[in-house]
């Protein structure tokens, strides 16, 4: 990057930068996303829009600042005149820049960070990405943002701010973002969901957990061409097609063939204790001999990185802050802006961690590149110091080389309770699975996968005589022939009208559950033991 030239009108654009993460957005980029999206300015003025969006990603840069003393910072550095804005002048050219270019800007530097090759990056020839959603993102209480986002309530009576739903595609490895999405709670985790799916593409392969396993959603990911790791609930009870010799089976839902993986993880830890919990996994990858199941339940674990992504933004970057805008406007802005600068931060570590071979993404220290960056603002325009100006033996910069010199060890194994940190939370004290409420380390995780029981066998603690299990014999007996419930409830004897529709109404909730299928109105099967063959080949 050029160095600013003093003197005449030119020293305007002096504040242009960002440190040195002016590398990852250079004025260049600035200038042709405000050009694309019609924000630039008519006539030179003392605040450019180019100086405007570096602005506004300052204000993430320093959320504890307000807005005249992050000006201060961005000419701490420069010499000559300079302009001297006021709180207004600085909200007028927030407004004027708007945020459809820092959404822009977002959507240019948002994707896969890391090479194929770096470590934890991939699994077999996929990207492992994730998505979730962050609604713990507090916005000032203001009747404009109320009535964007709704009063949402708790149990102790109407939350106190509203609260902002984040929804990211992040890649796993680096944690750096593919795509986000963000609006009103109220709309749910799976609205927004919907959205990033269409950003997936071939080579990732997704984890998700029990929020995102519908029906819709998971063609919709398959429709990208994208396979998936989801896990399930335990409501849902897929029907077996076809047994896997490593205790997972085959199914159909939403017209895909999938494979499920049902597998108990217990976990050992140096206190003694064990707990665990059972986990029912749906995949896309349904050859057990290249993707083990026992491999693939240690791969879901992969999802928890995106939760290391939502603490660097949510209380790295925020402090926990409620975030400045008392507009909707405002706070679009203000987060494309938090997202934008997040992924600049990311690349640069991701870049400096690429230059030693065989280390780990997840070393690099989110808190130490912050910082670094914070640092390098005040001296951008001193001597050497502009971005563009490194030698080829020193490609990673101040931020690199403090991340290098700081890199963190390789990760524990270790554990704790997940509870919030709060008296009115009702997770409080919500421990379902007994884990130690202190971190405590681990010393053995064991995963048993649970082949599935079969239609026909007795369970020794149900009721052989249960509409289940006597339905199970009929249709079994009827070589799974399809059969109206007006047949099953003659075989089973029901005569009363009141029993027959509450029979009719079972049946629908067995299909909803995935244990029938409806071939037609009040018509139903289900699979028989004779489907439960070894995979071809074995």
């Amino acid at each position: 990057m050029p160095q600013p030239v003093m003197g005449g009108t030119s020293n305007v654009f002096a504040p242009g930068h960002l440190g040195e993460l002016t590398q990852v957005v250079p004025p260049e980029l600035v200038d042709a996303i405000l050009e694309e999206s019609g924000a630039r300015e008519r006539r030179l003025r003392c605040l450019p829009s180019r100086v405007g969006v570096y602005f506004v990603l300052a204000l993430g840069l320093f959320e504890h600042l307000g807005a005249r003393l992050v000006w201060n910072k961005l000419v701490a550095g420069l010499v000559g005149p300079v302009p001297e804005p006021s709180e207004k002048a600085l909200r007028d050219l927030r407004r004027r820049i708007g945020s459809t270019p820092i959404q822009r800007l977002f959507e240019v530097l948002a994707g896969p960070l890391a090479q194929p090759t770096t470590p934890g990056v991939s699994y077999r020839r996929w990207r492992t990405v994730a998505f979730d959603g962050c609604s713990s993102l507090i916005v000032p209480s203001h009747e404009r943002n109320w009535s964007w986002l709704g009063r949402p309530a708790s149990r102790l009576g109407e939350a106190g701010y509203p609260r902002l739903m984040l929804m990211t595609l992040c890649e796993t490895g680096t944690r750096g973002l593919t795509a986000a999405a963000f609006g009103p709670v109220a709309k749910g985790e799976t609205h927004y969901a919907q959205q990033l799916a269409s950003d997936l593409t071939p080579d990732m392969l997704l984890l998700a957990d029990r929020a995102f396993h519908t029906n819709d959603l998971l063609a919709q990911v398959a429709g990208r061409g994208a396979q998936f790791l989801v896990r399930c609930t335990s409501r849902r009870h897929p029907p077996v097609l076809t047994l896997l010799p490593d205790g997972s089976y085959l199914t159909r839902i939403a017209g895909l063939v999938l494979r499920v993986i049902e597998a108990e993880i217990r976990t050992r830890t140096a206190d003694g204790s064990t707990f665990g919990e059972t986990y029912r996994l749906l995949t896309t990858l349904t050859d057990h001999r290249t993707d083990p199941a026992h491999r693939l339940v240690r791969l879901y674990h992969e999802r928890w990185e995106i939760e290391c992504a939502y603490l660097a933004l949510r209380h790295t970057l925020l402090k926990g802050r409620v975030l400045r805008s008392k507009d909707p406007a405002g706070l679009a802005q203000e987060l494309w802006a938090l997202l934008a600068l997040y992924q600049a931060l990311r690349s640069v570590m991701v870049t400096a961690v690429e230059t030693r071979s065989g280390i780990d993404p997840d070393r690099a220290a989110f808190i130490v590149a912050m910082e670094a960056a914070r640092d390098t603002v005040a001296l951008i325009a001193r001597p050497g110091a502009a971005p563009g100006h490194e030698t080829m033996t020193d490609l990673v910069g101040q931020i690199g080389a403090r991340l290098l010199r700081a890199l963190l060890p390789k990760r524990r194994l270790r554990t704790s309770a997940r509870v919030a940190k709060r008296g009115v939370s009702r997770y409080h004290t919500w421990n379902r699975d007994q884990r130690p409420r202190d971190s405590t380390a681990i010393t053995g995780i064991e995963i048993t996968v649970q082949a599935p029981t079969l239609p026909t066998e007795q369970d020794p603690a149900r009721d052989p005589a249960s509409p289940w299990n006597q339905l199970c014999r009929i249709l079994a007996a009827n070589a799974n022939q399809p059969m109206h419930a007006r047949d099953l409830a003659d075989d089973i004897g029901i005569t009363a009208a009141r029993a027959r529709r509450n029979l009719t109404s079972q049946l629908c909730l067995w299909t909803r559950n995935s244990l029938l299928t409806r071939t037609a109105p009040s018509t139903y099967k289900i699979t028989l033991p004779e489907a439960l063959t070894p995979s071809p080949g074995l």
